[in-house]
């Protein structure tokens, strides 16, 4: 099976590389909403130095989130804040969506906001607070927002794709088949049709509708922190379960991920529930295991590959 690591400024060293794939570690990801390929160019080439050739691109998608802030901001239970307009940057298509008593998610839920107020900005009361940093997500629960299949950055990025070594676009957010028309036809446009279709599934559209793209896509992926976001949290693991079997069925192959050694982006070792949810994933039939902030802004990345992979080989 593969295992990936996320680049970030905690593993972009050609040694740390290295030790990452001496651990197992098969192939990166590289999440394209915090820059843009080109604005990667040296962690291209450390990634070419490590002799990796699988490289997994995140497009922005239909994935809302936060803009780009000046500094991270700590916002504080009870405190009023302002998505928009005068305050923090955010899609404007949120604006035409969201009603007041709307409660947001920034962050994979680490965050919990309440609207009060819908003008040119949105006005909210922070009920669950914490560090907001740039380009965090933002969930809506229960309403779909309108937003295209791919921003302009998106395209850009498709069109030099192949060229950076790309092996696989991860599209974030799909709904529909028409998702991964589009971006078939967007990979076909820039002469990377080779290049693989990774649909992640986040939102409760993408869980209704995968039988119909199934067959469209190379790999699925379970992405647990939106999909979390979508769902009370507790229906998690029975939604995974049937994302699973749904992939077996069909023989086509899923990747499981987000926060699989969450404690480890701090502690050397893992806890006992996390290597089980490993243990059981592998169980499941996944082909696939990522891991996200452990690697990239984890303090033992390479630590957190071991442990991946190793609890992995253990149920194969």
């Amino acid at each position: 099976m593969d295992f990936y690591g996320t680049i970030g400024p905690a593993c972009a060293e050609l040694s740390t590389l290295q030790q990452m794939v001496r651990a197992g570690m098969t192939g990166l990801r590289m999440n394209l909403s915090h820059g843009s390929l080109a604005e990667h160019a040296d962690w291209l080439e450390l990634i070419q130095k490590a002799g990796i050739r699988t490289l997994l691109i995140d497009l922005q998608g239909p994935e809302l989130r936060i803009g780009r802030l000046a500094s991270p901001l700590t916002l504080s239970e009870g405190q009023q804040v302002f998505l928009g307009t005068g305050g923090i940057p955010c899609p404007a298509c949120l604006l035409d969506a969201i009603t007041p008593g709307q409660k947001l998610l920034l962050d994979d839920g680490k965050l919990l906001l309440r609207v009060n107020a819908v003008d040119t900005a949105l006005h909210c009361t922070v009920l669950r607070g914490g560090l907001l940093q740039s380009r965090k997500s933002i969930a809506v629960p229960g309403v779909e927002v309108s937003s295209p299949t791919l921003t302009d950055e998106d395209l850009q990025n498709l069109r030099v794709a192949a060229d950076c070594g790309v092996t696989g676009v991860m599209l974030p957010f799909v709904r529909s088949a028409e998702d991964i028309r589009t971006l078939r036809a967007a990979l076909e446009d820039a002469h990377a049709g080779q290049i693989q279709i990774f649909a992640k599934i986040e939102n409760l559209a993408g869980v209704r509708t995968l039988p119909e793209f199934l067959p469209l896509v190379d790999q699925v992926v379970i992405a647990r922190g939106d999909l979390g976001n979508a769902m009370p949290l507790w229906e998690l693991p029975r939604c995974q379960k049937q994302l699973a079997s749904l992939c077996r069925a069909a023989g086509v192959p899923f990747m499981v991920v987000t926060q699989m050694l969450d404690s480890m982006q701090t502690r050397a070792v893992p806890t006992r529930a996390e290597v089980s949810d490993i243990y059981n994933a592998v169980l499941d039939g996944a082909a696939s295991l990522m891991l996200t902030g452990e690697t990239a802004a984890g303090q033992y990345p390479v630590q957190a590959m071991e442990y991946l992979v190793k609890t992995a080989q253990t149920a194969l």
